[in-house]
C-alpha cells in the first residue's frame, strides 16, 4: 500500500498524537484529507518538541523587552547588553523525549543544539547549566536515565571546552515515564558583531547542497 492510498482512521490520527480538532485544521490547510506522509509531517511539526503548542501560551507571558535587551524572541538566541560593548547571549532548550529514548545521546544533542545557536549569533559559549526531573531512583530505568543524561550533558560540554557550572535535579514518580531535560548555555559576544539568522538586500549569495 502506498502513502497516497492508505485510509486515515481515527486510530491512526491518535497514534500520531493529533486531536480531532488538529486533524480538521490540517484538512482545512490542505483543502483535502492528508495522506499518511503528510499526516506524519504535521504530527512532527505540531509536536510539543517542535511547536511548544502547550507551553507557548505561558511563554508569551514572560517579559521580552527592556532597555538592555539587544535581541528578543525570534532569533537563534537571546542577547542582553552587559556593558563595555559586550552582550550576554543565552539559549535554553528541552530535550525530554529524546533523552528518555536514548539518555546519553538525547542529552548530548540537546547541549549541542544550544551551543550551535550561541555560535551562530557570533558569541563564544562559556558556561552550561541544567535543570533535570526524573522518577524515583528505586527504578532501574530511572537510574539508567539519570546516569546517561548527566553523562551526556557533561560529555558534550567537556569535549567543546564548555563547563557545566551548575544545575538542579528533582526526583518524583510523576516523571518516571516523562523525564524533563533542560539545558542552558551562556555565551559572550561583542554587541556590534552579533549575527542574525536573516539576510536582507540584493546580491546576497545563496549556497545550497544535497541530492
Amino acid at each position: 500500500m502506498n502513502s497516497s492510498s492508505q485510509v486515515i482512521t481515527k486510530d491512526l490520527i491518535a497514534q500520531h498524537n493529533l486531536t480531532d480538532e488538529e486533524y480538521q485544521k490540517i484538512v482545512g490547510i490542505l483543502g483535502r484529507e492528508p495522506n499518511i506522509t503528510e499526516l506524519g509531517m504535521f504530527s512532527v511539526m505540531w509536536s510539543e518538541h517542535c511547536s511548544y503548542k502547550s507551553s507557548r501560551v505561558h511563554l508569551k507571558k514572560l517579559p521580552t523587552t527592556g532597555p538592555r535587551v539587544v535581541q528578543g524572541p525570534g532569533e537563534n538566541a537571546g542577547a542582553v547588553d552587559i556593558g563595555d560593548g559586550l552582550c550576554a547571549v543565552f539559549k535554553m532548550e528541552s530535550h525530554n523525549h529524546p533523552s528518555f529514548i536514548e539518555p546519553y545521546q538525547g542529552a548530548a544533542t540537546g547541549v549541542g543544539g544550544i551551543l550551535r545557536d550561541i555560535f551562530t549569533m557570533g558569541a563564544r559559549p562559556i558556561a552550561l547549566l541544567d535543570a533535570l526531573r526524573f522518577g524515583g531512583l528505586d527504578s532501574a530505568k530511572n537510574r539508567h536515565l539519570v546516569k546517561g543524561v548527566v553523562s551526556g550533558i557533561a560529555g558534550y560540554g567537556n569535549c567543546m571546552g564548555v563547563p557545566t557550572v551548575g544545575g538542579e535535579i528533582v526526583f518524583n514518580d510523576i516523571y518516571s515515564q516523562n523525564p524533563l531535560v533542560n539545558v542552558f548555555c551562556l555565551g559572550i559576544a561583542h554587541k556590534d558583531k552579533i549575527f542574525l539568522g536573516t539576510a536582507a538586500g540584493v546580491g546576497n549569495p545563496v549556497i545550497y547542497f544535497g541530492s
